[in-house]
């Protein structure tokens, strides 16, 4: 379950990109600079696009990470371009696919200390179905609002990402 449920987020994540690429499709079309995107936002009291990426890797590869009995990789937050953005991407989506299923054995009986809540531990069902997919899809979906509301052409088949058909 925890193998499949990290290969669904990072499937997800991977859709960011692409929306990234209609961003900047969109940008060369309306000839502005598509890092202007990186700043907006749905309301005045909302974090910025790059946030929204920032926030979604974080719950990945941490999810990765923790289920999986490993420290998540440290990234800085400092992107501020989208090629700054895609590669944070990547690098996630790369870690968390280089975590093999059988390092998920334990998964259920990890123990994830937050940060928010000192002396306290989640276990791991409860982190991966109460923090890590939860967050993960909140922190797309603001980045998906994000970009459709700055003009940029997406829907909800860009929002799914590719899907495997098979011959019926």
């Amino acid at each position: 379950m925890y193998y499949q449920a990290i290969l669904q987020i990072t499937h997800a994540l991977k859709t960011v990109d692409a929306l990234l690429d209609k961003a900047q499709r969109y940008a060369d079309e309306k000839n502005f600079d598509v890092n202007v995107l990186m700043d907006g936002r749905l309301a005045p009291d909302m974090k910025p696009l790059v946030y929204q990426i920032q926030s979604a890797c974080d719950y990945v590869k941490a999810g990765a990470a923790w289920l999986s009995g490993q420290k998540p990789p440290v990234h800085e937050d400092n992107e501020q371009t989208i090629d700054e953005v895609r590669a944070r991407i990547r690098k996630t989506v790369e870690f968390a696919k280089s975590v093999t299923e059988e390092q998920y054995a334990n998964a259920s009986e990890q123990k994830v200390k937050m940060s928010w809540a000192p002396g306290k531990v989640i276990e791991g069902q409860v982190y991966l179905l109460q923090m890590t997919i939860p967050n993960v899809y909140f922190h797309i979906c603001m980045a998906y609002a994000i970009l459709r509301q700055n003009g940029v052409d997406v829907g909800k088949m860009d929002f799914l990402g590719q899907i495997d058909f098979v011959n019926a």
